[in-house]
């Protein structure tokens, strides 16, 4: 198998890629969005919105529930 990176042939270490640093290569492309996965859905700003908004009145209600 070859790495998807660079072509190498792949280490089992860091299977299916050749070294840590072609591994970080694509990790690094997953976190900026370089890569994504498709979506037929519709992006509504006022639904992410809200999920956000929901999302951080609950986290702020777990840490006063949790001593410090």
């Amino acid at each position: 198998m070859s790495c998807p990176i660079c072509r190498a042939q792949s280490v089992d270490t860091y299977r299916p890629f050749c070294s840590k640093r072609c591994a970080d290569i694509d990790l690094g492309r997953w976190m900026n969005g370089s890569y994504a996965v498709p979506s037929e859905r519709e992006f509504d700003p006022e639904e992410v919105a809200k999920a956000l908004g929901e999302a951080s009145e609950e986290n702020n209600a777990d840490s006063l529930d949790k001593p410090h």
